[in-house]
């Protein structure tokens, strides 16, 4: 396995994939599909990675890269089996020139029969990601942050009723009380704790953690 420098996050907004995007072609009679997918964490990545791995498990290869916003910014790469440097960094680097960040991608190989080298190999696994990519689409996102809120039934209707207002992204529970994961842009989120604090009496239950 090789990990790739870590640097620190900095922008506020940052661009991504719009969801899945795939890629499907021939070189000299190996067949390579690309695959791409947003991951907004390393365990969403690896977990992508490895339904590809089950999925392609009699391919040849399967070469993962992703790049993830944490603190600092996590950058994965690996060749599995191919020579060194000709195809989990050649992955990566094409995420890294796009600037796209919570993505991760996995190129499945097949092999045909005919040795490609260490610049066919490259060419092959960076235009399977790029082409994965333009599939996917790019967009503009923002940092988002995660809390969940707890209320009794009493109070349901009126944090409900807030969520839905400011058109956040939001998923309900209804058991003994009632929860509420809440997923909100970062410079939002402050604003909108203290509007549910405030609206209910200080009687719902907020779990930055969640």
């Amino acid at each position: 396995m090789a990990l790739a420098d870590e640097r620190p996050v900095v922008s506020e907004q940052y661009q991504t994939v719009a969801g899945r995007g795939r890629a499907r072609f021939e070189v000299r009679g190996s067949e390579f599909i690309g695959h791409v997918a947003p991951a907004t964490t390393v365990v969403e990545a690896e977990a992508f990675v490895e339904s590809i791995r089950d999925e392609y498990a009699d391919a040849t290869h399967n070469v993962p890269a992703y790049r993830v916003r944490a603190d600092p910014l996590r950058e994965y790469q690996n060749d599995d089996a191919e020579p060194s440097g000709s195809a989990g960094k050649p992955a990566l680097n094409v995420l890294a020139q796009r600037e796209v960040e919570n993505v991760v991608a996995v190129v499945t190989r097949y092999f045909g029969g005919t040795e490609l080298g260490v610049g066919g190999l490259a060419r092959a696994y960076s235009r399977a990601v790029k082409e994965g990519v333009d599939d996917a689409g790019v967009v503009t996102e923002r940092p988002h942050e995660r809390f969940e809120v707890t209320v009794e039934y009493d109070d349901s209707g009126t944090a409900r009723g807030i969520l839905e207002s400011e058109g956040v992204e939001f998923e309900a529970d209804y058991g003994e009380v009632v929860s509420f994961a809440v997923r909100v842009p970062e410079p939002d989120a402050a604003a909108l704790r203290d509007r549910i604090r405030s609206a209910t009496s200080g009687r719902a239950d907020i779990d930055r953690d969640a």
